[in-house]
């Protein structure tokens, strides 16, 4: 491999396989970094693109959104970041900005460096569940709507007020969780099995409900937990069967988050709306909002009010991905994420 070449994850063609090939390295453009990835997180979406032929219309395509390495140079315009500056960022569906390759280039506003209490790996897992969590509980457009955390009077806004959270243990959950506890809601529930319940608790939850009851189980339990309604319900499942049970727990008035599309139906009279949230912060609705939130993501980790989730990782470099997703869509992935190394291609 040349200077100018790198290993990269290529699918080849609309529901293709995956193939390890080369590519040049890219230059950084206007506001840009260019960033040695030595962490790529995998994400659901990435398999979703590969079994739908979603999100991506040029093959054949790079995928990996979650990524972070050391910047290795910085484009026309960037001033908040030096050569050589560890960092993770929020890449995009584009092969010279995604993070299944060697080398890739980032947006400034939605990079942060890492902390020094921080690696690379802990760092990748950040950006999408994040952004996935924040969008949908404070964008005005894409969300709840509430004021966040990170603007003056956010923090504690919300004290007093439960909030249930549908899928506590997965990445996104566990962040709408923390999220939800700066916005000082109380309490927070979320949905899980026993084995994770210690962890969420950690984070902010007051109370966990078993991820298996029914629409009626769950309502119960609410029932005994809170006298107050829950107006906010983040389902960072969405299956048809989490968003039926979240909708039967909602409250009059009140706003269901998913991430995926809503399989339940809006009913005017009760007020209630349902709205799926996207977390791309390269989205034209979600850049101003992204940009905010982006300034204060580090310091947040560096400070330990925000933690990442757990991870493992996969051997082989670019090579282990396929598998890796193949594990999550099989279901065979809890309360963590899969973490790939590209420098480790061979």
């Amino acid at each position: 491999m040349s200077s100018q070449q790198q290993n990269a994850l290529f699918l080849e063609s609309k529901q293709g396989r995956f193939v390890v090939g080369q590519r040049d390295i890219p230059k950084p453009g206007k506001s840009q970094l260019l960033v040695k990835i030595h962490s790529a997180s995998l994400n659901p979406v990435d398999y979703k693109v590969q079994q739908a032929g979603v999100f991506v219309d040029k093959y054949p395509a790079i995928l990996g959104i979650d990524m972070a390495g050391v910047v290795e140079e910085i484009g026309e315009g960037v001033q908040t970041f030096a050569k050589g500056d560890k960092v993770f960022s929020h890449g995009n569906f584009s092969n010279d900005q995604s993070s299944y390759q060697q080398y890739t280039t980032a947006v400034a506003d939605f990079t942060a460096k890492i902390p020094s209490s921080l690696d690379f790996d802990h760092a990748a897992t950040v950006p999408l569940a994040f952004d996935t969590a924040a969008v949908g509980l404070y964008s005005e457009q894409l969300g709840a709507g509430l004021t966040p955390p990170w603007v003056q009077g956010g923090q504690g806004k919300y004290s007093g007020k439960p909030i249930l959270i549908m899928g506590g243990p997965s990445s996104v959950g566990s962040y709408a969780i923390q999220l939800a506890r700066l916005s000082g809601f109380s309490p927070i529930i979320t949905t899980a099995s026993s084995a994770h319940e210690s962890h969420l608790k950690s984070l902010g939850a007051a109370e966990c409900i078993d991820r298996r009851a029914s629409g009626d189980e769950l309502t119960a339990a609410l029932n005994k937990i809170t006298k107050q309604p829950v107006e906010i319900v983040y389902d960072a499942i969405s299956l048809p069967e989490t968003q039926k049970a979240a909708w039967a727990a909602l409250a009059q008035n009140g706003t269901l988050v998913l991430t995926l599309q809503p399989v339940v139906k809006e009913d005017q009279g009760k007020g209630r709306r349902a709205v799926a949230t996207y977390g791309s912060p390269h989205a034209q609705a979600n850049q101003v909002f992204c940009r905010a939130s982006w300034s204060i993501l580090g310091k947040w980790l560096q400070d330990g009010v925000i933690k990442p989730t757990s991870f493992e990782v996969l051997p082989n470099g670019l090579h282990g991905i396929p598998e890796g997703l193949q594990r999550m869509k099989a279901g065979q992935v809890s309360g963590k994420k899969l973490v790939a190394h590209p420098q480790e291609t061979k």
